[in-house]
């Protein structure tokens, strides 16, 4: 598809796209006129749009989010913002142009992130605290509400239990140990060796290296498991948790083999599906303004080299999180 609209002139924007499902060549840059917000929507001018793995699955026409948007092509993808408000719609109160927010938008059909401005919900969006730079703050939402979500809401930790927490140097898994050790945890997490130093630095109680060690050897009795890698390491996890234990699981491909093997141990295992909330947003903004909680960027990626942030996104080895720089600051 050729572009419609000069990119140089004043109400153009550059954004990524795609029209078919595919391998990383199918994304490309195309420009289009800035959109106009609806009432209840602002306006961003986009500083950072944050990478998720569910961003790669969908391209590949893999999961939920791609039955929803494969009707609907060319699509733009992203679900994570942060940027500036510089318009408002007809009917919105709670922000103003020049706000710094973040925020989920667009899940699961609409996304637009990938873009210099894009259209949200002004429910769907947070002040962005001052102590975080507005870039890196586009890397936040998804992965941080899904690691709030499985924590606090499914598997309802508590102070003083003992959780494991697979991928822990990973982009949610980064946030879930920061969260369970800030709510009194004892956290055990799964990653590479090259990673154990990055976990203890957050104060990991223990860490575990998964290219040596079976985490069946070394934990039992633990009262919750984050899994985030899914498949076979999910099963086995089955196998630490305590008689009243929980394990969430997140990759939806292997939830239900999961969920089903945990029933078949007389055990609790629950699939989860991360959703917008502001509310939960902005607690986890309150604990960067404490200095309780930090956004680790492994590397942030131009907008016109997307296709290489997804290649890094799809080998499934990112310390903490890829961000695209869409230019605003």
């Amino acid at each position: 598809m050729e572009n419609t609209v000069d990119p140089n002139s004043g109400n153009a924007m550059r954004h990524v796209v795609y029209d078919h499902f595919g391998d990383t060549d199918v994304l490309r840059i195309e420009s289009s006129i800035i959109p106009e917000p609806g009432a209840e929507d602002v306006l961003l001018k986009v500083a950072g749009a944050g990478l998720n793995p569910i961003d790669w699955k969908t391209r590949k026409g893999l999961g939920f989010a791609a039955r929803q948007i494969e009707d609907h092509l060319p699509w733009t993808p992203g679900y994570d913002v942060s940027g500036e408000v510089i318009a408002v719609g007809a009917d919105v109160t709670t922000l103003a142009t020049g706000d710094r927010v973040m925020g989920m938008v667009g899940f699961p059909a609409g996304g637009g992130g990938y873009a210099q401005y894009a259209v949200a919900r002004a429910d769907e969006l947070a002040i962005v605290p001052e102590e975080l730079d507005l870039m890196t703050a586009g890397a936040l939402p998804l992965a941080a509400l899904t690691a709030w979500q499985a924590l606090f809401e499914v598997a309802e930790l508590e102070a003083g239990q003992k959780v494991l927490i697979h991928a822990g140097a990973g982009g949610v898994g980064h946030f879930a140990v920061q969260f369970a050790l800030e709510r009194g945890a004892h956290v055990i997490a799964t990653a590479s060796a090259s990673n154990r130093d990055f976990l203890a630095a957050f104060g990991v109680h223990e860490v575990i290296d998964y290219h040596t060690t079976d985490v069946v050897d070394e934990c039992y009795g633990l009262d919750v498991v984050l899994d985030l890698v899914g498949g076979e390491a999910g099963k086995r996890s089955l196998h630490t948790l305590s008689e009243h234990g929980v394990l969430v699981t997140i990759p939806t491909v292997t939830a239900d083999d999961i969920i089903t093997a945990a029933e078949s141990l007389g055990l609790r295992a629950h699939g989860m599906t991360v959703r917008p909330d502001v509310f939960h947003l902005d607690e986890i903004a309150e604990l960067i303004e404490d200095g309780d909680v930090r956004v680790h960027i492994d590397k942030a990626f131009p907008l016109d080299q997307v296709a290489d942030a997804h290649r890094l996104l799809e080998g499934g080895h990112v310390r903490g999180k890829l961000v695209l720089d869409c230019g605003a600051r």
